[in-house]
């Protein structure tokens, strides 16, 4: 099984439009898809059960089909900073948890997708950060840079802390989400001066307000993380 971890710069900057597409992508080549967000805030009560966009999301572009509370242990209603609405409720952030969860659909897909939340260094309680989610998973990154201004230095910054994790950067999305920004072909051209490891695609602003639809477009966007890669590679090492 090949698998990634999918971070960004910020939140609200297309993980989940990015993980979902590479879903897509994937899956329409007959591969067997599966997509996992561990931690997640922000839900409605359905049926009696909560819902998550992004969770959902995922759910629907994997071909596999896993119980939520496999996937998303840690789902919380109110839209908020994970660590302090666990605090809030009580709990703790346990990655070891989520690292066994994990470990126990290996062999269930072909590719798996854990996305992360908000940004690479965002807290989870402890001391602890996204940073320390991504080791405990042992993935190589596939990091979603929000193309707005301020992108550079956060894109870099946060380049340069999964490089110093220890992790592999498998690649970089950039996601047109500033509709203000100004010089987008030269910031991309920076992008591609300054960042470590190969630009997997370049998403313009979509404008389709329904999320499957800009999942569907944004993966005629993209390529595959592994593309480039020898067949059977342990994309681990």
């Amino acid at each position: 099984m090949r698998a990634c971890f999918v971070t960004g710069t910020d939140t609200e900057i297309g993980k989940t439009l990015v993980s979902s597409a590479l879903l897509h992508l994937l899956g329409r080549e007959g591969a067997r898809t599966l997509g996992i967000k561990p931690i997640a805030s922000g839900a409605a009560e359905r049926n009696g059960r909560l819902h998550n966009e992004d969770v959902d999301a995922l759910a629907r572009h994997s071909s596999v089909q896993v119980d939520q509370e496999k996937l998303t242990p840690y789902l919380f209603r109110e839209a908020a900073a994970p660590h302090v609405l666990a605090e809030k409720t009580g709990i703790s952030l346990d990655l070891t948890l989520i690292q066994q969860n994990i470990q126990k659909l290996n062999g269930q897909a072909d590719y798996m997708i854990v996305e992360g939340v908000g940004g690479f260094m965002l807290p989870l309680g402890q001391g602890r950060t996204g940073e320390d989610l991504a080791q405990a998973l042992q993935l190589p990154v596939v990091l979603v840079i929000g193309l707005r201004l301020g992108a550079l230095n956060h894109a870099l910054l946060t380049a340069q802390a999964i490089r110093a994790s220890g992790l592999a950067l498998l690649g970089w999305v950039a996601n047109c989400i500033g509709p203000e920004m100004a010089y987008i072909e030269e910031n991309l051209q920076t992008l591609h001066d300054y960042m470590p490891g190969p630009c997997l695609g370049v998403i313009p602003r979509l404008a389709s307000p329904d999320l499957d639809e800009r999942i569907h477009q944004a993966a005629q966007y993209l390529r595959s993380p592994w593309a480039d890669l020898a067949k059977g590679q342990d994309l681990r090492a």
